[in-house]
């Protein structure tokens, strides 16, 4: 191997290190895995690479020594902390590890430029280089815990899945109700219902192979796979539900192991009590000690296991020597013969007897010796690579257990008749059958008697040992019984704990939090094994073997069901993230088991089915109304994308058509939280309506006083106030460069604003002149890119940035100059004190309030398409606006009014907006009161330019100097228009001083009219409101139609 030897003294200043790695002439460079101290010279030799960091391989155990399994930490050849592809840069996306960052583009760059001025070639550990990395998580547990205890204990594939699995699979059922199951429905349906079980839990087995190998798989099992597919709403029912199922089945096999201790004590003739109450004494006392045995830890249970396995093993072949062995009269007064070809015929079609029993009812009653597929992917956490053990252990399991559960079915029913009486006088002494009724008679026995009576205690249908009887030694398949029983129920008892600890740890429900404490080495979940297993004593006092099982197999299957969906939808969804490294499944099969998993749930019990679908919905509801603060990646996330983006495209190929018409609107905010009114007003016409995009335009200056991440905390800011809007930060270097590439850009396909909302300029009096221009032509270039537009003013404003302390936006100045002597602080508050800030701060605005029966006043002065009734028409579909009345103001003369009126009305009766007042402003066209009119031209006198002050001067050279000055000539132009604007104000003001919401037609601009012009009429149009007023206008294109196409 290649030797790294250090010197220490002969690097000059402004000189990378350097490391030299000798080759062998058998291949390439080895590279030694010692420690290599960065600080150090490496030089020897021609090759020459950057410096080399030592770290931990993170998966390597914590008892092995210190320095094994050691790897180098290699930069690129670009830079010394360009790092070369690590594992543990992608650790983040595991839960409770803590991930080694790479370094940010921004500290690239930087080092780039430190490289290129010498700095870090001289200190190659300084901040910008190698050492600002994280530690190792060696490092870090050795800070946390400096005294190691003992590992935990891990499981491979064999003892940690396959093991445990057909331990659990080779249940109570196998033992007590295979062989009666065979006599019910014959040796060709009980194949039909064992092959059918096999293809459920395969089909299911593949979808978890497929999702266990989809990255590292943790401890929570069934639960945590499903809800780090389909998400927590469907993952948080579905791991209550299988939790339950556990228990419920660790229930259905100790009950199995207390009939037959009964059944024993009763043969030696002891009785406690009486025969049910017997199983429930029993019963508790196991469970109890099964309890005790999980306290202990998983090192004791699993080579608890280990025994049961080798039990039933020995018992399993004690029962293959006892069919081979030639039985003995007593035997054959059993009905037990051997192997004989007849009994194989008659045993080949179903004899259903009792009442209710049929395929179905049988396959139920079957079905649970088949759930414990799951019993490995359950202790996920406990395994050394559960990616590969869970695959490999679960399959073996399944194909070996069936293999098991055909053959005992196919020889059972090869030797054993349906009927024996047990008595063994009732062998024929001669050749004549005359009168024999039965099987038997051809085989030297007459059960006439019992099977005309239906009195027989032996044989297939009435006897539930006979796998006891037929075996060489009797007591070794009731060891079996026990071994099986035990082990399976111990297994359910490990396994519901376990799920149930990963569901509480999500914090996905409420009031279950004190059982996701872990103890000791293997985090073991004591407080979720007692919570087991006082539901198992519930249902062990049922004492009903029958019953349990029935109501565990829509559970099972539910959770079966829920597994493939999560398999095929991952599959389906498409996306990047879907890469199992198990390839044996398909999608088809997926959704195949999840469809038959769902019919069968109703064939068995559909009463137990209806209420597992009635759980399931209401968790669902619960966790769906909650919405916890998790993200997993999960498939649903990547379906909806993919619908979006699906619909998205398909729309884009729809012409647009006027009776769809949608107001989306591009709403000019700058920090929503600063001005909740607007985004609040726009909300209540868009929301579940159509597009609203919250658009900030971000100047420099705020840069420089914004937290980088502010836009998370915004977005929450919108969400907790339940606003359905998308949130768009732009930097700009001015409000109109920001809105001309918003008004460009924002949206995707059909899916694009067509109306942009902006905040009135209430103190534009006061602000620069530049700013004015700046406003108005934004105005300008939303007409001219076709756009509607709506102008949203309040009384008090809408800026409440002087409330929170924040940073003012340039574009949109608030009513008071804000007064921030810590604006120019270097420290700047993080987006989650914004959040907070915000969150805890959620103003209340006038538009969520009631708005009982007021009015919205509808200024229509001029045709704009139909926008301007269209908005209100919308606002009053909601529960605040709901009783609100709309009145329609129009234009007219006192000679025409009843004809105009009558016109109107029956134009908005043909648009459906059940607008039924209308009134004629018939005095529009009187001149203005004297004192309102020299309130407007106080307002415009600062922006004036008065010619007689001009001496000597260009007027013409000032009004290309400063464009949004006012010249007398065009204030003389425009006097006229001017008065109709006040004018306008004093009638509005007169009849909607305190309605809920005053609508006015927006003037459109002529291209020729100066900017402070403009700001001063539509400063006069809506001054003097004490509620809020809207400016608004449509494109000139129809938004209304009374047509039917």
């Amino acid at each position: 191997m290649g030797q790294l030897t250090s010197k220490s003294n002969e690097l000059a200043p402004g000189v990378f290190p350097h490391v030299h790695f000798s080759t062998n002439e058998e291949g390439p460079p080895r590279y030694s895995s010692h420690h290599f101290d960065s600080s150090r010279l490496q030089q020897d030799g021609n090759l020459q690479i950057p410096p080399t960091i030592v770290v931990s391989d993170e998966d390597s155990s914590p008892s092995e020594p210190q320095g094994s399994r050691m790897e180098l930490r290699r930069p690129s050849f670009y830079s010394t902390i360009d790092l070369v592809p690590q594992l543990e840069h992608y650790v983040s996306t595991l839960p409770r590890q803590q991930a080694r960052s790479r370094p940010s583009l921004e500290a690239l760059r930087r080092a780039f430029e430190e490289v290129e001025t010498g700095v870090e070639a001289a200190n190659p550990t300084s901040d910008s280089g190698v050492s600002s990395l994280p530690a190792t998580d060696s490092e870090n547990e050795e800070s946390q815990d400096p005294v190691r205890g003992k590992a935990p204990v891990r499981f491979g594939w064999v003892t940690g899945v396959m093991v445990r699995c057909m331990l659990n699979i080779w249940g109570v059922i196998l033992f007590l109700r295979l062989s009666w199951i065979t006599s019910q429905a014959g040796i060709l349906l009980t194949w039909v219902i064992i092959l059918m079980s096999v293809t459920v839990t395969s089909v299911t087995a593949l979808s978890i192979s497929a999702i266990a190998t989809n990255g590292r798989v943790t401890s929570g099992g069934a639960y945590f796979m499903i809800s780090r597919s389909l998400g927590p709403e469907i993952g948080g029912p579905i791991g209550m539900v299988f939790s339950f199922a556990n228990a419920l089945a660790c229930a259905l096999n100790t009950v199995g192991f207390a009939e037959v201790v009964r059944d024993l004590l009763q043969e030696f003739g002891i009785v406690m009590v009486d025969s049910i109450n017997d199983v429930r004494i029993v019963g508790v006392i196991t469970v109890t000690v099964l309890l005790l045995i999980s306290l202990a830890g998983m090192e004791w249970e699993s080579k608890t296991q280990i025994l049961f396995f080798i039990v039933i093993i020995v018992s399993f072949s004690n029962y293959l020597v006892g069919t081979f062995l030639p039985p003995s009269p007593e035997k054959k007064a059993q009905g037990i013969f051997g192997y004989r070809s007849e009994i194989f015929l008659e045993n080949l079609k179903p004899n259903w007897r009792g009442a209710g029993n049929d395929f179905f009812q049988m396959f139920a009653i079957f079905f649970p010796s088949a759930i414990g597929i799951l019993s490995g992917a359950n202790i996920s956490g406990d395994l050394k690579d559960p990616a590969s053990a869970i695959p490999k252990g679960t399959l073996m399991a399944i194909f070996t257990t069936a293999v098991s559960y055909l053959v005992i079915s196919a020889t059972v029913a090869s030797c054993v008749v349906r009927d024996a009486s047990g008595n063994v006088s009732d062998i024929l002494t001669g050749n004549s059958t005359d009168g024999c009724v039965g099987l038997a008679c051809s085989l030297g026995w007459n059960f006439t008697e019992c099977i005309q009576s239906q009195s027989c205690e032996y044989g297939l249908a009435n006897n539930l040992k006979v796998l006891g009887q037929v075996s060489g030694f009797y007591y070794l398949i009731t060891a079996g019984v026990f071994a099986a029983s035990l082990s399976s129920a111990l297994g359910f008892l490990v396994s519901a704990p376990k799920v149930f600890q990963c569901l509480c740890r999500d914090k996905i429900y409420p009031y279950i939090g004190f059982f996701a404490k872990g103890y000791g080495k293997n985090d073991e979940p004591l407080r979720a094994y007692v919570l087991c297993y006082v539901i198992a004593v519930a249902f062990i006092l049922i004492a009903k073997l029958n019953t349990i099982a029935a109501l565990i197999s829509n559970f099972f299957l539910c959770s079966y069901s829920l597994i493939n969906f999560s398999c095929f939808h991952a599959s389906i969804t498409n996306s990047p993230g879907w890469r199992p490294s198990f390839h044996y499944y398909s999608k088809w099969m997926a959704l195949f088991g999840a469809v038959i998993s769902v019919v069968l749930m109703f064939l068995f019990t559909w009463w137990a089915a209806l209420i597992t679908f009635c759980i399931i919905f209401f968790l669902f509801g619960y966790v769906n109304y909650n919405k916890p603060k998790v993200n997993w990646g999960s498939s649903v996330q990547a379906g909806t994308y993919n619908m979006a983006l699906s619909y998205s495209v398909s729309l884009s190929g729809v012409e647009d058509h006027v009776k769809n018409f949608r107001p989306q609107c591009l709403v000019l905010t700058g920090p929503p939280n600063q001005r909740p009114a607007l985004v609040d007003f726009v909300g209540c016409f868009t929301k579940h309506i159509s597009l609203m995009i919250c658009g900030d335009i971000v100047t420099d200056q705020d840069r420089q006083t914004r937290p980088q991440d502010a836009t998370g905390g915004l977005v929450k800011w919108m969400n907790k106030r339940k606003v359905r809007s998308f949130y768009t930060p732009f930097t700009a270097d001015s409000l109109r460069v920001g809105a001309r590439n918003l008004l460009q850009a924002s949206g995707l396909g059909k899916l694009k604003p067509n109306t942009l909302v902006l905040g009135f300029k209430a103190n534009w009096k006061e602000s620069s002149a530049e700013s004015i221009e700046d406003y108005i032509n934004t105005i300008y270039d939303t007409f001219d890119s076709n756009y509607c537009l709506c102008i949203l003013r309040m009384m008090d404003g809408l800026d409440i940035s002087d409330q929170f302390d924040f940073e003012v936006n340039q574009g949109f100045e608030p009513d008071e100059p804000v007064e921030n002597d810590d604006q120019q602080s270097p420290e700047r508050e993080s987006a989650d004190d914004v959040s907070d800030k915000s969150n805890s701060d959620q103003i209340k605005t006038v538009f969520q309030n009631d708005q009982g029966k007021k009015t919205i006043d509808v200024y229509w002065i001029a045709d704009d398409g139909g926008l301007t009734l269209l908005v209100p028409y919308l606002l009053t579909r909601r529960k605040h606006w709901r009783s609100c009345k709309v009145r329609v103001f129009i234009v007219g003369d006192e000679q025409n009014m009843e004809e105009g009126r009558d016109e109107m009305m029956a134009l908005l009766k043909r648009f459906r907006l059940d607008f039924n007042d209308v009134i004629v402003m018939t005095d529009s066209e009187k001149r203005p009161q004297a004192k309102n009119l020299s309130r407007f031209v106080d307002s415009v006198a600062p922006f004036r330019l008065l010619d007689e002050l001009q001496e000597g001067l260009s007027v013409q050279g000032l009004r290309q100097s400063a464009p949004w000055k006012i010249t007398d000539k065009e204030f003389e132009a425009f006097k006229l228009k001017s008065e109709r604007k006040v004018r306008l104000n004093e009638i509005i003001r007169r009849n909607s001083q305190h309605t809920a919401l005053v609508l006015v037609s927006l003037p459109v601009p002529h291209s020729d009219c100066p900017s402070a012009l403009y700001m001063a009429w539509l400063d006069a149009l809506t001054c003097g409101l004490h509620c809020p007023a809207v400016l608004i206008r449509g494109n000139q294109q129809n938004v209304l139609t009374f047509y039917c196409q």
